[in-house]
């Protein structure tokens, strides 16, 4: 079989995407739910933000270097990581005073 063969087989056979752990944020009465979400260290996070409310929110991290609006009624994907153990805040930056956590572990 010839190289490039051999390599188009083993990316399509390649599980990359399913190694991706999925998590989920929900933006509702200006508040994240859950202010805490407990993730796995190490490894690729793709993580669901939902805006429940009628005004558009903002996922954003200085920690984890990510800034995502989520216009309202909607849903966004922030991929993260992979994260060495800790806690990581996030916040709306549209509303400061809606903060949460990731914590990796």
């Amino acid at each position: 079989m010839r190289p490039a063969l051999v390599l188009l087989a083993l990316l399509l056979a390649s599980p990359a995407a399913a190694d991706n752990q999925t998590a989920s944020l929900t933006i509702r009465n200006r508040a994240f739910e859950p202010a805490e979400l407990e993730v796995p260290a190490g490894q690729k996070i793709e993580l669901h933000v939902r805006n429940a409310d009628a005004a558009a929110s903002e996922f954003e991290s200085a920690e984890l270097h990510r800034e995502k609006v989520v216009p309202a009624g909607q849903e966004v994907v922030v991929f993260i990581g992979p994260l060495r153990a800790g806690r990581y805040e996030f916040f709306d930056d549209f509303n400061p005073s809606a903060r949460g956590h990731i914590i990796a572990r």
